[in-house]
């Protein structure tokens, strides 16, 4: 991420598109109380903080590879005397949690920085519980690499995905996206879930 997507997604424009978001994402599927949560890519942890007071879970975990941007979560956790927050470092490719471990994972645009963007969703489908849902807004090259933002922004360039490819990885990866799900050429907002029955291991 460079300094043109950093100022976008530390502003307060970008919050408010979030909150727009979340009440679309509690609509579509809202989780029960005590869950345990996780988002990737948490940045410094605005997301984190959104999601806790939008859904009520009793843990949420933020990661990001940016040790800068954690240091900043943490921070910014104990200032709000948020409980149940944990943010460290981590890989999205390389989730650090045990198989069916999360009632739920949150993504707000970090799937499409992902060099292996497919071992991403597949390692969110690998810490589900059965019956967890992934709630992730994400963008199509159409809107980040066309002509006019291509050398304007920082993203893989080889093997992206449009709204075909990321439909065909989340069903080989076990997530069934759920009905009514936003989506354009230039981005898509929806709910998938892994199948099995809420609460089960």
């Amino acid at each position: 991420m460079n300094w043109v997507e950093a100022l976008w997604v530390n502003s307060p424009l970008r919050t408010l598109m979030q909150a727009r978001e979340l009440r679309f994402f509690r609509r579509r599927r809202p989780l029960e109380p005590g869950a345990c949560v996780l988002e990737i890519g948490c940045g410094r942890g605005e997301g984190a903080s959104m999601v806790s007071r939008a859904f009520r879970p009793s843990r949420i975990d933020g990661i990001d590879i940016d040790p800068r941007m954690i240091r900043l979560a943490r921070r910014r956790g104990r200032a709000a005397g948020g409980k149940g927050l944990e943010f460290r470092v981590g890989d999205a490719q390389r989730l650090p949690y045990p198989e069916g471990s999360m009632d739920a994972v949150f993504n707000f645009g970090i799937i499409h920085h992902l060099e292996d963007w497919r071992e991403g969703i597949r390692e969110i489908a690998r810490v589900l519980k059965a019956g967890g849902a992934f709630y992730f807004e994400e963008i199509y090259p159409d809107l980040y690499a066309n002509a006019a933002t291509r050398y304007l922004l920082a993203h893989p360039r080889r093997d992206r995905f449009g709204p075909r490819e990321l439909h065909d990885a989340l069903e080989r990866a076990g997530l069934r996206l759920l009905p009514g799900c936003r989506e354009s050429r230039y981005r898509i907002l929806g709910v998938a879930v892994k199948p099995g029955t809420r609460g089960s291991s």
